[in-house]
């Protein structure tokens, strides 16, 4: 399990960004990974999964 923070998220569009923690890294987010609702700058879990046009944060969830 990875852990990041929200970097962008557009509830409108249902996509943003997280940056995963100790990198420099950021990881494509969609709306049909979250678990729990997200907003720019939440701390969030997530694994990461292939998808059809690169990886993806997938089983999103707020960090407690």
């Amino acid at each position: 399990m990875k852990t990041g923070i929200v970097k962008f998220f557009n509830v409108t569009k249902g996509f943003g960004f997280i940056k995963i923690d100790g990198s420099n890294e950021e990881i494509f987010v969609h709306v049909t990974g979250l678990v729990d609702k997200i907003n720019e700058n939440d701390k969030v879990t997530f694994e990461i999964s292939e998808g059809k046009k690169g990886l993806n944060a997938v089983d999103v969830r707020r960090a407690a």
